[in-house]
């Protein structure tokens, strides 16, 4: 087999130049969607879990026995296996089990799940006190979590937001293996199916440089938004 000089290399990426920002398109929809939704309703329950945990806000052993074990069992799941398991659920959702936003179904529910332990894990770093000092003060708890709890824990929200987004990132390389769209197609059919290396070392700098734009993004936010 004939070695591949660099010229000739970046030539070919340059011929799959189009190729290359509909996959890049596809991706960022992926993230974007799953990241967005895995966000809002890993937030609710990731609260859901602090103030039903001992000694809080309202303690419900039986409801917190639940939903720890739900996290914890969703965790677990291999993300493949969850892609397949759910290909019922996301054709009668979105209508089609391939393509981005059927592929975002699957990775908010898997995101969901991770995101609302890092919610708790948050909310617990919250000072006791600034709770008490609400509650004596005759905050509702509504009240306390919108305003002490999220408030309080914001930097590291944003932070877990960011942890996040680069999970959902390399999931949505694996969910490109499946018909999920995205890096992860082109890097099969290319990279693996027509032999061409440099398809996929070019992916994968390419998710390199998306990885470290959003940690770098997400670190900034989140150091502005630190009080300490």
């Amino acid at each position: 087999m004939e070695t591949l000089t660099f010229a000739q290399a970046l030539e070919n990426i340059g011929r799959m130049r189009s190729e290359i920002v509909q996959a890049l398109w596809e991706t960022f929809i992926m993230v974007g969607l799953s990241t967005t939704f895995a966000t809002l309703f890993g937030t609710l329950l990731g609260v859901l879990l602090f103030v039903t945990a001992s000694e809080q806000l309202h303690y419900n052993r039986p409801l917190n026995l639940v939903l720890d074990n739900l996290v914890n069992l969703m965790r677990a799941f291999p993300f493949v296996i969850l892609m397949i398991a759910m290909i019922p659920a996301t054709r009668a959702i979105v209508g089609s089990t391939i393509g981005p936003v059927a592929a975002s179904l699957v990775l908010s529910v898997s995101g969901l799940f991770y995101f609302a332990r890092l919610v708790e894990q948050n909310l617990r770093e919250v000072p006791r006190g600034v709770i008490e000092a609400a509650t004596s003060m005759g905050a509702t708890p509504l009240a306390i979590i919108r305003k002490v709890l999220l408030n309080e824990a914001r930097a590291g929200m944003v932070s877990s937001i960011t942890v996040l987004a680069i999970g959902l990132l390399s999931y949505s390389a694996a969910a490109g293996m499946i018909g999920g769209g995205g890096l992860g197609d082109l890097a099969i059919r290319y990279g693996y199916y027509r032999y061409q290396t440099e398809t996929i070392v070019f992916i994968v700098a390419l998710l390199v440089v998306l990885v470290v734009l959003i940690q770098s993004l997400g670190t900034f936010i989140a150091r502005k938004l630190d009080k300490r």
